[in-house]
């Protein structure tokens, strides 16, 4: 509601290159000025006022009862009459303006009855009541949750719980946000009578906020238009410039795109597949964003092709023959019908090029993908209708509507999901508003498989960690490892798309996370829930941080002898290094390698590093064991899964008069447990025993030194 006049910095009509163009034009949400105003509207007629909505509308659903919309028209009428826009306007132009926007993107009869009367509730003596009597239960929940998200000012602090009851009120039926993105647009056309700064704050949150939701949604003719007006507010140069382009562009006597099309038309003529080829023109922040990446703009930069056909099969049936018959960009293909994108789009993307370098991007898809890239979840209808009938309502079973709290949407994406997750675990509204922001930033969706054939949605970039929390919630702070793909990783591993992802929880209730995740976790429910287990137990914390010198024996102890066996070097004043690569001890053949600093490493003979550093051509360096036999080794231990196994390890090493340095064991897979010693040892002639000892704990089935490969020397 709200807002008006038109806005003399907005992108007004569409350029003339976009006119003079033949073939299907973009859908254009711009219809209805003043002529839509107050018509007849005597009962049992449609009044002459939703004409365009009801022409809209019958193009997608030509059976629709059209009843429902002239009842809710002549309510909203009579109810806003007398109320004008700051415009000039009668207000019942905003409703019938919404309307058509959804109209003409294939909203069903219930969300346009909804839409002609979002504001009555708000702004007149219409109450819920009367709505669920005269529309149904279905009308009153949509018109409910919109008039929700109008109450709360858009002001700097009112904004995140704002778009928390926006995220709720979404999460319930995504029919309620199509009509919010509708109301914004067609506000956002009409801001030019607000104040500079007004129009500028209004600006940001469309961009911050609700762009990304219309993208997420799959609503592309929405958030193109919002993304135009945006633009042209906050970025008012740059936006006049880009218009200077199209312009130009228009005046051209050649149009390469219109040759290339034509070009395609034959070819897909000669193969004999019955195709659409249709020239789609960049809105203004496309051709933006191409000139900043591309530089100087040729004719074919400014569009690009559009291929319908009418089954998925001949997508990529056009696909080949284009490729065959043309010369193909291969860079520039995607396939978007095999891993559909997270909002409902799916198309092939690919690229031509012609002799003189210009080169035209191709979208191939059939009218249906078509239908849902452009609508998005608009174009799925009502959620809650019976195949059999759309307009009827679904219940329970029993008659009876869901209670509102029981709501779930079916047609609701995984993104939505997550975000209503984690909305109410959120400490404080700045932490919900800058995660909100952060999450809705996340423009592509990865899907990784569970061993049990389930999937799990993340957003791309997110780790372990974060399919961890999304799994299990807050009971992945017992998390002890993951297997990706089968092998074992770091819970700080990136995911892929397509990865199987096996996590391994531990069964001690008392496991905890540590301050280390919250580096590699992405996702809003991670970083909460991690957070938020952090500050409930700060004694955890401190001793989970607590520097590693802290954790050693005593400095009087074992641990601050020498760290490795004494060695002598034909270089005075050079600094000995064992390499921690393979740990060599008396009586280990060595060599030695001059590095940075004048440091020589000590390896032994057989250690893959060694090659590698002769390879490079690093000179050899004379050494051998001195006197002293002390050392330091690595050891591996390869065991069955016990309770104690540790403890008895640990004590069989500190038998031998061994002092641990430092231990790590890696989470059990299969039963099977991997430990990793590194171990001061007195005489290094006491290793074989050492290692016998250690095998001989029951459960432990190896144990060998290290000889891991090393990067560096």
């Amino acid at each position: 509601m709200s807002a008006e006049a038109t806005n003399p910095a907005t992108p007004g009509p569409i350029t003339p290159a976009v006119q003079r163009r033949r073939g299907r034009p973009r859908i254009d949400l711009r219809r209805l000025g003043r002529a839509a105003l107050l018509g007849p509207t005597a009962r049992d007629r449609l009044p002459d006022a939703i004409g365009h909505v009801v022409e809209a509308h019958r193009a997608h659903y030509p059976d629709a009862d059209l009843d429902p919309l002239r009842r809710a028209y002549v309510l909203a009428e009579s109810s806003h009459r007398g109320q004008m826009r700051k415009s000039g306007e009668p207000y019942i132009t905003h409703p019938l303006a919404v309307t058509l926007i959804l109209a003409e993107l294939g909203a069903e009869t219930t969300t346009l009855t909804a839409s002609l009367l979002h504001d009555t509730v708000e702004d007149t003596e219409v109450t819920l009541d009367q709505v669920r009597e005269e529309f149904g239960e279905e009308v009153r929940y949509l018109v409910d949750g919109v008039t929700k998200l109008e109450k709360v000012d858009y002001g700097a602090a009112a904004e995140p719980e704002t778009f928390r009851k926006m995220l709720v009120a979404t999460g319930s039926d995504v029919r309620v946000m199509s009509i919010k993105l509708a109301d914004r647009l067609h506000n956002m056309r009409t801001l030019g009578v607000m104040r500079p700064e007004k129009q500028e704050r209004i600006a940001k949150v469309t961009k911050d906020v609700l762009i990304p939701l219309a993208e997420r949604l799959g609503v592309q003719a929405l958030k193109t238009e919002l993304e135009d007006l945006v633009f042209a507010i906050l970025r008012p140069e740059e936006y006049a410039h880009t218009r200077e382009l199209i312009v130009k562009n228009s005046s051209r006597t050649d149009d390469p795109l219109a040759e290339i099309a034509e070009e395609v038309r034959g070819v897909l003529r000669e193969a004999g597949l019955q195709a659409e080829v249709l020239i789609r023109p960049r809105h203004f922040v496309s051709v933006h964003r191409v000139s900043r990446k591309r530089g100087e703009m040729r004719g074919a930069d400014f569009g690009r092709l559009l291929v319908l056909v009418n089954e998925d099969a001949d997508c990529y049936g056009v696909l080949g023959e284009l490729h065959t018959c043309l010369t193909p960009v291969v860079s520039e293909f995607k396939d978007f019908i095999a891993v559909p994108k997270f909002n409902l789009y799916q198309s092939l993307h690919t690229a031509v090029a012609r002799p003189d370098g210009q080169v035209a991007e191709v979208l191939i898809r059939t009218h249906q993908m078509h239908k849902v890239a452009e609508a998005g979840v608009i174009a799925l209808g009502n959620p809650y209708a019976t195949p059999a009938d759309p307009a009827e309502e679904q219940t329970d079973g029993d008659g009876s509507r869901p209670a509102d709290g029981e709501r779930a949407d079916p047609t609701r994406p995984g993104w939505l999901s997550r975000l209503l997750d984690w909305q109410e675990a959120a400490p404080d509204p700045d932490t919900f508003w800058s995660t909100l922001r952060d999450d809705l930033a996340q423009d592509r969706e990865i899907t990784v498989f569970r061993p049990d054939g389930g999937t799990l949605g993340l957003p791309a970039g997110a780790s372990c960690v974060d399919a961890a929390y999304a799994q299990y919630g807050e009971d992945a702070h017992a998390c002890i490892g993951v297997r990706v793909n089968g092998r074992l990783a770091r819970l700080s591993t990136v995911l892929k798309d397509g990865d199987t992802v096996q996590l391994l929880m531990g069964q001690d209730p008392a496991s905890e996370p540590s301050r280390e995740w919250l580096e590699h976790a992405h996702t809003p429910v991670a970083r909460i829930a991690i957070t938020r287990w952090l500050a409930a137990h700060p004694a955890s914390d401190t001793a989970s941080e607590a520097p590693a010198e802290t954790r050693r024996p005593s400095a009087d102890g074992p641990a601050a002898r020498p760290a490795a066996a004494d060695v002598v070097v034909d270089r005075p004043g050079a600094t000995v290094r064992v390499a921690g690569c393979c740990t060599p001890v008396p009586p280990d053949a060595i060599t030695g390698f001059s590095v940075r600093g004048g440091v020589v490493t000590v390896h032994r003979v057989e250690c893959a590093a060694v090659e590698r550093m002769k390879s490079a051509g690093r000179a050899e360096v004379d050494v051998r064991w001195g006197d002293t036999s002390e050392c330091r080794v690595t050891l591996f231990a390869e065991s069955f899964g016990r309770p104690h196994l540790l403890a008895d390890l640990t004590e069989a090493i500190a038998l031998e008069g061994v002092a641990i340095v430092s231990a790590t064991v890696e989470p059990p897979s299969q039963q099977r447990v991997r430990h990793t010693y590194t171990l001061q040892l007195p005489d290094a002639a006491h290793l074989p025993a050492l290692m016998r000892a250690m095998r001989n704990v029951p459960g432990v089935f190896d144990v060998s030194r290290a000889h891991h490969q090393s990067t560096t020397p």
